[in-house]
């Protein structure tokens, strides 16, 4: 029994990070639609198209799982056709939520969002009512490499700060100059594990651990809804 045990929890972490895996690929596959949609389908041509791609690369997304993405942006493959949308809300305790989504029936996102929210005890809210909390920035981690200044690296690639958080180095610019900064990184060599767009809150909302719990359990729960793509709050807690 205890055999048996060991094995159905080995099983059950396996399909945990399978679905994680699936997850994060049905993202990447949806950025790299919409971004070949938008600007084609050449990643020398189109700098969203190509960020994309690195970030599957990044995630071992299959060759044939990217190229299949950016026919159906293209128009070369039947597929569904994905909008970009931002949608805003409120968790509990007035903690903003900024949730960007890709997805071919709004209606259904949005009811899903909203009956998220409700029962968490929050509120999907009207667009700009959260947004201006946060500003949009050029994220890019990278390893320590004691071969390369990482600091001098960011500042002449025009970033604007760089921090160190669990060993890893975070460099932050703004969007306009993100592209720059990430393949600055890339052509010194530097060992880069994400580049991406995010959103950084302007100030935060401090929380006790209890209230903090309800509204993480509420972002995860919109994290694993099939159509969104990133969920952004200005938490934080201990």
């Amino acid at each position: 029994m205890a055999g048996h045990n060991k094995w159905s929890k080995i099983k059950r972490q396996k399909a945990a990070t399978d679905g994680k895996r699936s997850k994060a690929w049905a993202i990447i596959a949806r950025e790299i639609t919409v971004a070949a949609r938008v600007g084609g389908g050449d990643p020398a041509m189109n700098a969203k198209l190509a960020l994309a791609a690195q970030k599957a690369k990044r995630e071992n997304m299959p060759k044939e799982n990217i190229e299949r993405a950016i026919r159906r942006g293209t128009g070369e493959q039947e597929g569904q056709n994905y909008e970009e949308h931002i949608y805003e809300g409120y968790a509990p305790q007035g903690v903003a939520v900024l949730i960007e989504a890709l997805t071919d029936n709004t209606n259904r996102t949005v009811a899903d969002l909203r009956s998220m929210f409700t029962k968490a005890g929050g509120s999907l809210a009207k667009s700009g009512s959260v947004a201006y909390l946060f500003d949009r920035k050029g994220f890019v981690q990278v390893a320590p490499d004691g071969a390369l200044d990482l600091f001098e690296l960011a500042i002449d690639a025009g970033a604007e700060d760089v921090e160190e958080e669990d060993g890893a180095f975070i460099v932050l610019s703004t969007p306009e100059e993100f592209m720059a900064v990430h393949q600055a990184f890339e052509a010194a060599g530097a060992e880069v594990a994400d580049a991406r767009l995010v959103q950084m809150p302007r100030s935060t909302v401090a929380l006790d651990a209890s209230s903090a719990q309800k509204v993480v359990r509420l972002l995860e729960r919109i994290e694993e809804h099939q159509d969104v793509q990133a969920v952004y709050s200005n938490l934080t807690a201990p």
